[in-house]
């Protein structure tokens, strides 16, 4: 199924970014320049593509890193930990491919709500699972009617939200979305292998379930090579939203903007409580 979401009859070029693999506090810094350099006026909206060499952890914005991880196991064993501008529990990004969008809300129905135009944003992802041979769907469509979803836990992949994608009942991946006024940023992760039980040496208290709750698309038999499904994943993205994309690198604005936050990342200079290198 469909949820076309660009609301113009003329097809809109979208910028596409693929950066490859970088670590943790740089991919955090450029998803953060995208959203802050975008100008809902003029700027083309984006997709971007990525990876991460080391694994990181990633925070929800406003988490209390040092009440869930172990710090200083974390800084041994040279994993950075780095804040998302988005909200959610802790993710442990290893093997895997990443995405984030940039676009103006206009870009969206204003007749749905925010959870609805949260689907539309990841109606991609459940039509790639699907190219995929997967039976992807919907918590919300899993579930028995009245089943409760949305508890917060300290491990993003330990929860289920009400789109959160499932398959065989199982959580694959995550995504969390950022509005500001003009301005709607959605990024999420497509787990290649599960790496889950490395992560959880590294909490204070290990989550429970998640071998049971969570897979990967190496456990679900798909062994595609990266190229391959960033392929798939782009034909979807068109496919899906009817719109063109043109390839591009970050831009002059983007790179000194993403310079300056990693520059204050790494050296602890947190703005607005909402970055910081653990």
């Amino acid at each position: 199924m469909r949820f076309p979401c660009v609301l113009s009859e003329v097809m809109i070029s979208w910028r596409f970014i693929d950066t490859g693999l970088l670590d943790g506090p740089a991919n955090m810094a450029i998803d953060e320049a995208l959203l802050a350099c975008f100008a809902p006026e003029t700027s083309a909206p984006v997709l971007r593509l990525y990876g991460w060499n080391p694994p990181a952890f990633t925070l929800g914005r406003f988490q209390d890193a040092g009440a869930v991880l172990d710090l200083e196991k974390c800084r041994n064993a040279g994993i950075p930990v780095v804040r998302r501008i988005t909200g959610g529990g802790i993710i442990y990004h290893a093997g895997e491919l990443t995405y984030s969008i940039v676009c103006p809300p206009n870009h969206i129905s204003s007749a749905v709500s925010v959870k609805e135009s949260f689907r539309m944003m990841t109606a991609f992802i459940i039509g790639f699972y699907e190219k995929l041979g997967l039976a992807a769907r919907y918590a919300v469509d899993h579930y028995p009617p009245g089943t409760r979803l949305g508890d917060r836990t300290p491990l993003c992949f330990a929860g289920r939200e009400t789109y959160d994608i499932l398959v065989d009942g199982r959580k694959i991946g995550g995504n969390a979305q950022r509005r500001l006024k003009n301005v709607i940023f959605q990024h999420g992760s497509i787990p290649l292998r599960n790496c889950l039980s490395t992560a959880v040496d590294f909490f204070w208290e290990h989550p429970s379930g998640l071998s049971e709750g969570t897979v990967s698309l190496a456990e679900l038999g798909v062994t595609v090579n990266s190229e391959r499904l960033k392929k798939l994943l782009l034909e979807e993205f068109l496919e899906s939203y009817g719109v063109s994309l043109s390839q591009s690198g970050l831009t002059a604005r983007e790179e000194e903007t993403a310079a300056h936050l990693l520059h204050a990342t790494c050296t602890g200079e947190e703005e607005d409580g909402k970055r910081m290198m653990a």
